[in-house]
């Protein structure tokens, strides 16, 4: 249920280096495997078998992730650092902070990590990023940079936490303070940690500040109760100082527009967007899934606006979504 780490010993903690239970603080990391059916809608994006980490934040069994490891899970099983396996099933997922929560069908006998705070986390810090199993697949780093990050499966992050060096298995991996307590999931590997043009690696983590507001949302219902953003399943990337049109999502909203691969978006309702956190923010501002979205887009030559019948992601995604 794991893959093959390899982190450098020397970057390996200790537990001298801190002054909590090191190993108990990390025995909370599980292994997650997630598989997906074929004809799910985030198959051909994410795959069908997808594998990371998850971290037990109530003794009861309930575990936070990242969303993509868990989104349209048909099955779902937990690894302990025993190597004891649990079948878990998915509690809530939230499209917005990216945050899923899983809970254990089984006794995991684990204990919980304390949530912390991300906002008092500040650039040089020196933190952990954790993945399942102990001191061999974890890793200490440092805050490099907090900052706006907007990916291009239409997510935006008002302050990302970046840390480097990075870990090499990072999904659902759990970022500790200097007090062993929970602040943040990790996310993604960046080439730029550090907001300049100069590659610099390291690992992009949500911030668990955001999970705060919505967590009794996503326990009660399985997603936050606001009303859903518009989503219009468009493959989005800066290129040469312009926003392209990468890829569409099969049957979403904008293939059906006729939205095409290499369309240039020239603004979002007839407003001049040059960036992809001001395009989304655009967007969402027009109003809930299932308002029309008008782009601006230029194809060759030519200047149009189609307007995109936006929907709700999560009516999107197969059922069960959640338990």
């Amino acid at each position: 249920m794991t893959e093959e780490l390899h982190i450098d010993p020397a970057l390996q903690p200790r537990p001298s280096d801190v002054s909590y239970d090191l190993d108990k603080a990390l025995s909370s990391v599980v292994a997650l495997r997630t598989n997906i059916a074929e004809d799910a809608l985030t198959a051909s994006l994410l795959g069908t078998e997808r594998a990371g980490h998850a971290v037990v934040i109530r003794e009861s069994g309930l575990l936070l992730t990242i969303g993509y490891l868990i989104t349209e899970a048909e099955t779902l099983w937990l690894l302990d650092n025993h190597g004891r396996a649990t079948q878990g099933h998915v509690v809530g997922y939230d499209q917005e902070t990216g945050f899923g929560l899983v809970q254990a069908l089984g006794q995991l006998d684990l204990p919980a990590l304390e949530i912390g705070s991300s906002a008092a986390l500040a650039v040089d810090d020196e933190v952990i990023v954790a993945g399942h199993g102990g001191r061999e697949n974890a890793i200490k780093a440092n805050v490099v940079s907090k900052r706006e990050f907007a990916g291009y499966w239409e997510y935006v992050l008002d302050e990302g936490i970046f840390t480097a060096p990075p870990h090499p298995y990072w999904g659902g991996s759990a970022l500790l303070d200097v007090n062993g307590k929970l602040c943040g999931i990790g996310s993604l590997f960046v080439q730029q940690a550090l907001p300049n043009a100069e590659r610099n690696d390291g690992n992009l983590i949500v911030p668990i500040d955001i999970l705060k507001p919505i967590l009794d949302d996503l326990l009660k219902f399985g997603r936050r109760q606001s009303p859903p953003r518009p989503w219009l399943g468009m493959i989005t990337t800066e290129i040469n100082n312009a926003l392209v049109v990468a890829g569409l999502v099969d049957g979403a909203p904008a293939e059906q527009a006729d939205v095409q691969v290499g369309d240039i978006v020239l603004g979002v309702n007839g407003e001049p967007v040059f960036d992809l956190v001001p395009f989304f923010r655009k967007i969402w501002s027009l109003g809930p899934a299932g308002t029309g979205i008008p782009l601006n887009l230029q194809r060759g030559n030519d200047q149009l606006e189609i307007v995109v019948d936006s929907v709700s992601r999560y009516d999107m995604l197969k059922s069960p979504q959640f338990h």
